[in-house]
């Protein structure tokens, strides 16, 4: 047995099936992080006993056997791959199920082809996927090819008497496959042209309107993108490392452009992907990614169906998923390749965790890596404590004392390659909305430190007050690689096309800014924002708006905390939800336009309604001239937090950036909703609800009013 980062245990067959199932078993939970539940242990031990007896005829093989496969840059991981005769197995158990539900058979079949789309030593190898239901009493009596012409095998089911017979039946039935790579478990993984093809259909034809309605004739975004193309084809005419930041206020299509670029530099104008060109889309905003896979998905679906070709929905959701990915995940695939621990603060490669490609040297396969939403990339600490406690994604790895931030280490990443790599940086200013989000200063400091040969591209705008504090000129005033171009800055927004100056008038409104009435008087006519004391006058405000197919929700912060007593839940902070919330129609009551439950700048940064209601809570106070912030204890009261610590400093920060983002997620308009708290007292003279006393909202709303938003 080999410890191997990517699983939990790996043995050629012979060892395996030699082995006693507790040495196996034990094997296992060495290699797991933290103490696996009663039936995870249950299940192994299950598992390893059947296959020790159902693969005792190749025990002579050369074959190998692995438990726990990671495939980081998905989440998931395989109960068991079996590499035999050239062909893989992917083995899922459903130990002690009598049946067969659908579900599991796509979850075998979704690792099957997560193999074949990702992985580079299965690129041309027959996949088998097996489903095993160990009291299932029938198997699968015939071997299916897969229609796509793609060697893989059409799920396979059987019970644990029939795994022998149903892999001696696919042996038989492809006897001349070449021998597997012996590096299959370590190989790197590489995108095919499926994961374009959705993207290409997108930017094509702009008909996924459910993410945004891109405004080509009032807006262009083709000076950015021609741009940041030129930037990389001249770094791989020259073998350097660039990297880009791209600026835009909220909504100017940020999003697009880096699909885009991902789109064009793969393609280049030809209908098929031009050989080691690829590009990859990579975010870390959850909700986000979950929202544009299911959306890019429903339309590839829709007219794949439209064109009479057999396809089902989660076809179209598989092809579609493995393009934008999390960058997270990204970033757990070039952890297994590290040397761990970490010595001297320095990381290295243990290049027997990882294969050396050409010139892709110890990196991914993409020579351009396009992070969306870059300033939430975590800091130091965060990463470092997360790596600490083994991290919650694919790896399951320890990394103790690890040296870097996200941002340095994403550098990092791509500076394996020892040809050349561009990484583009989509930059939002003031929108880090989380505790341990970096900003953008922290990729500057790891430019101007460690990455010292990368050419730097920047817009002049990030020179700003709102991205690194204003401090960027003075952060670079030193590097000699830095260039600035008006062409990487996005100044209109796309998604209130109705008002271009929304976002300057956001700006204002919070940065309490004398100007903020009269661009409001520039935008109103345009732009309808108004503002109510009352959330059922607000609810039908919005139902009146709304024609056709046109999107509506209640918006409101993660610090909000009274919003029960006006009828309003807070939708739950899983992906799925924020899925149904964005794409579901208005029959739908997990629907935004149901007007039910409201979502947080968690679930909402990147994507847009055509019209929202922002419910605003006594988490931040217009008081005395400024902005007061509170957090609710839970219980009985408010407490004001202090710019007096780093920490509480911070969380203003992010408190403040949370309301920017909810005041700029509405194309049409808005309507903010104030209460009025409650005022009343109880016959003893005590205050009816203390924690919603009209003072903590009458300050805010003679604030907007004074603005000129009127009430209705």
């Amino acid at each position: 047995m080999n410890k191997n980062p990517r699983c939990l245990y790996e043995s050629s067959l012979h060892d395996f099936l030699s082995e006693g199932s507790n040495a196996v078993f034990g094997g296992l939970c060495a290699g797991y992080h933290g103490d696996a539940l009663t039936t995870t242990r249950e299940a192994w031990l299950n598992e390893i006993k059947i296959l020790q007896k159902e693969l005792l005829p190749w025990k002579c093989s050369n074959g190998k056997i692995i438990f726990e496969y990671d495939i980081p840059r998905l989440g998931k991981r395989i109960d068991a791959v079996l590499l035999l005769k050239g062909i893989i197995f992917c083995l899922e158990f459903k130990v002690g199920e009598s049946r067969i539900i659908e579900n599991d058979i796509d979850q075998v079949l979704d690792y099957a082809l997560d193999l074949r789309n990702f992985h580079k030593f299965s690129e041309s190898k027959v996949i088998a996927p097996i489903l095993i239901a160990t009291k299932y009493q029938k198997q699968s009596s015939i071997i299916q090819k897969s229609v796509y012409n793609d060697k893989v095998l059409n799920p396979l089911v059987t019970g644990e008497g029939g795994i022998q017979e149903l892999i001696g039946k696919v042996i038989n039935l492809y006897p001349d496959e070449e021998d597997i790579d012996s590096n299959w478990t370590i190989s790197p993984y590489a995108p095919t042209p499926t994961i374009i093809e959705a993207a290409r259909t997108l930017y094509e034809s702009h008909s996924v309107e459910d993410i945004t309605r891109h405004e080509a004739d009032k807006v262009m975004t083709d000076t950015t993108i021609a741009y940041i193309l030129e930037v990389i084809k001249r770094s791989k005419e020259n073998g350097e490392k660039s990297i880009c930041f791209v600026t835009g206020v909220p909504g100017a299509g940020k999003t697009l452009v880096g699909l885009d670029v991902a789109v064009k530099q793969t393609y280049q104008g030809t209908d098929a992907p031009i050989l080691d060109e690829g590009a990859i889309y990579l975010s870390g905003n959850g909700p986000l990614v979950a929202v544009l896979n299911e959306a890019l998905a429903l339309d590839n679906y829709t007219k794949c169906r439209s064109r009479g070709e057999k396809k089902n929905k989660s076809d179209s959701k598989r092809e579609v998923s493995k393009f934008i990915q999390i960058i997270h995940r990204y970033r757990d695939t070039m952890l297994a390749k590290i040397k761990n621990p970490v010595e001297n603060g320095v990381l290295e490669i243990d290049k027997g965790n990882a294969v050396k490609v050409q010139d892709a040297g110890y990196g991914e396969v993409e020579h351009v890596a396009i992070f969306d939403e870059a300033q939430r990339s975590w800091t130091h600490e965060r990463l470092a404590n997360y790596l600490k406690r083994g991290g919650t994604y694919g790896n399951k790895l320890k990394v103790p004392n690890f040296p870097m931030s996200e941002a340095s280490f994403l550098i990092w990443s791509l500076d394996q390659r020892e040809d050349w790599a561009t990484i583009v940086c989509l930059v939002g200013g003031g929108q880090e909305i989380n505790t341990g989000e970096a900003g953008i200063s922290e990729w500057i400091k790891s430019l101007n430190e460690t990455f010292t040969h990368w050419k730097v591209y920047i817009s002049p705008k990030l020179t700003e007050a709102e991205y690194a504090e204003g401090q960027v000129n003075e952060l670079l005033k030193h590097n000699p690689n830095v260039t600035y171009s008006d062409s990487l800055h996005l100044g209109v927004s796309l998604r209130s096309y109705r008002a271009e100056k929304l976002s300057a008038f956001v700006h204002a409104l919070l940065d309490i800014n004398d100007n903020a009435a009269s661009i409001f008087a520039e935008i109103k006519d345009k732009y309808p924002i108004v503002l109510t004391r009352d959330m059922e006058k607000a609810k039908k405000w919005l139902q009146s708006k709304v024609r056709g197919t046109e999107r509506t929700g209640v918006l409101i912060s993660k610090e909000s905390a009274r919003y029960k007593p006006l009828g309003i839940h807070v939708l739950p902070s899983g992906d799925e939800d924020a899925v149904h919330w964005f794409l579901e129609d208005k029959q739908d009551t997990r629907s935004s336009n149901y007007l039910e439950d409201a979502a947080t700048e968690i679930q909402v940064q990147g994507l847009e309604l055509d019209y929202t209601c922002l419910l605003w809570d006594a988490d931040m106070r217009y008081e005395n001239g400024e902005w007061h912030f509170y957090r609710f204890n839970g219980k009985t009261a408010w407490k004001e937090i202090l710019p007096n610590t780093i920490s509480s400093s911070e969380r203003i920060k992010y408190m403040l950036n949370a309301y920017r983002v909810l005041l700029t997620r509405a194309r049409v308009g808005m309507i903010i909703c104030v209460p009025e708290g409650n005022g009343t007292k109880n016959p003893n003279g005590y205050w009816e609800d203390s924690t919603r006393l009209p003072t903590y909202y009458d300050g805010t709303y003679e604030y907007l009013r004074s603005l000129g938003i009127e009430e209705i």
